[in-house]
């Protein structure tokens, strides 16, 4: 562990140190953000009589609509001259989220991180390669700090360029790479066909994050890359990544760094607390932050929460890994469907590649659904193409619950992820 006594603390000390952050953040806000400040006394809440863990959910949610109404700054809860960096979204839905960081903020940050790369199985003096995003993105530098941190000889070829990527990977022998599942899963694919496999390479450990994953997209990256692949989750709101991350022993649910931020799951429509192991969604309070602090952040992710314990001796809770979006939830002649519900049955055909794109088009008044996937280069000449689409389209309707169509492609026509993976193309 990076931090023992932390990691491994026990839970009543836990919830106090917990307790105490909580009642300073709240403080905090009501004392320097006016839009906090009207959020409690609207809710009646008074800082110095608030009891902090036992009354947390008296504390207003924040959302993603708050950060974009307070923009670029009105959320900060320090001057402007005590910040050091700026983090902000794409703002492809309206005005971009704009989060910052104080000279404290980052050292913390880096102290997650670094705390992150070794629950996954790094160590110092290890070779990172960061094919992260850098620049507004929060994952390339807040990983670069963290590695840094650690003591790791730190790679920041950001994402894009998989010649270039796999050229560095040979030539400087990391042991740790960390991107989008997507891209690493890519750029394996590329090496292969320039005649090299990745399995030869040095690396043994990826930190996969920032989009959805499942199960089964994890045993092809392990296979292919011949790793450990541990999820990471994280977002800018909260700090970026450094949230929670899996154990390189277990792989079960992702420890949440909670003398940092304090998680609760809720049902997004009723706003109830759910009881442990119950899907909803992650609403995270940040309690060290010092530029940006949020209450009850309204992540849109959703996931179950556990406090039963980790073969790796670590006592935070843990979260499981990301089932899905809200906003990413499709409603396709009725019925719920969520992206990350098809990639487990897609990458269940062995002649397909783990590639695959959702199309919504309207039919009429309904939304039609079509899943493009790809046949594998091997199983080209092999496959009957009208029993693999007759196959897919009826597990696709068992799992789902809804006909969509399956549209099976030639090897290599669908678009490789450069960063993060567009699977939904809306046409409607």
């Amino acid at each position: 562990m990076y931090q023992p006594a932390v990691e491994a603390m026990e839970r009543r000390e836990l919830n106090q140190l917990q307790e105490r952050r909580l009642l300073e953040t709240v403080r905090r806000v009501y004392a320097h953000v006016p839009f906090y400040r009207s959020k409690l006394q609207q809710a009646g809440i008074d800082p110095e009589s608030f009891r902090g863990l036992a009354e947390l959910t008296r504390l207003p949610f924040t959302r993603k609509s708050d950060l974009r109404d307070q923009y670029p700054f009105g959320l900060f809860a320090t001057p402007l001259a005590d910040v050091r960096r700026l983090h902000a979204s794409s703002g492809t839905k309206g005005k971009p989220t704009v989060v910052g960081y104080t000279e404290r903020d980052l050292r913390l940050w880096s102290e997650v991180c670094a705390r992150a790369l070794v629950t996954a199985g790094g160590q110092p003096g290890d070779v990172f390669h960061n094919a992260y995003g850098y620049g507004l993105f929060t994952g390339g530098l807040g990983m670069h700090a963290g590695a840094e941190r650690l003591g790791m000889v730190t790679v920041p070829v950001s994402g894009g360029g998989r010649m270039r990527q796999w050229t560095l990977i040979e030539d400087f022998s990391p042991r740790v790479i960390a991107g989008t599942p997507s891209f690493i899963l890519s750029l394996g694919e590329a090496m292969i066909q320039a005649g090299k496999h990745p399995r030869n390479s040095s690396v043994k450990v990826g930190i996969f994050g920032a989009e959805p994953w499942s199960e089964e997209m994890r045993q092809e990256l392990e296979a292919l890359w011949g790793i450990h692949a541990v999820d990471i989750y994280g977002l800018s709101e909260v700090v970026g990544p450094g949230v929670a991350i899996e154990c390189w022993q277990a792989k079960e649910g992702l420890h949440i760094a909670e003398d940092h931020f304090l998680v609760e799951v809720i049902d997004p429509h009723t706003e109830e607390v759910l009881p442990e192991g119950e899907v909803g969604e992650l609403v995270f309070t940040t309690l060290t932050k010092e530029a940006l602090p949020v209450l009850r952040y309204r992540t849109g992710d959703l996931a179950s929460v556990t406090s039963e314990p980790c073969r790796c001796g670590r006592t935070h809770r843990r979260m499981s890994r990301v089932k899905g979006r809200i906003d990413d939830m499709l409603i396709i002649r009725g019925v719920n469907v969520f992206p990350m519900e098809i990639e487990p049955i897609v990458m269940a055909q062995p002649e397909l590649s783990p590639h695959y794109q959702l199309v919504v088009e309207k039919e009429g008044s309904m939304d039609r659904l079509t899943v493009e996937v790809e046949v594998l280069e091997s199983s080209f000449n092999l496959v009957d193409f009208s029993a693999l689409t007759k196959r897919l389209e009826e597990a696709l309707k068992e799992n789902l619950g809804v006909s969509v169509r399956v549209r099976v492609t030639m090897p290599g026509s669908l678009p490789r992820s450069e960063g993060k993976a567009v699977r939904i193309l809306d046409r409607r």
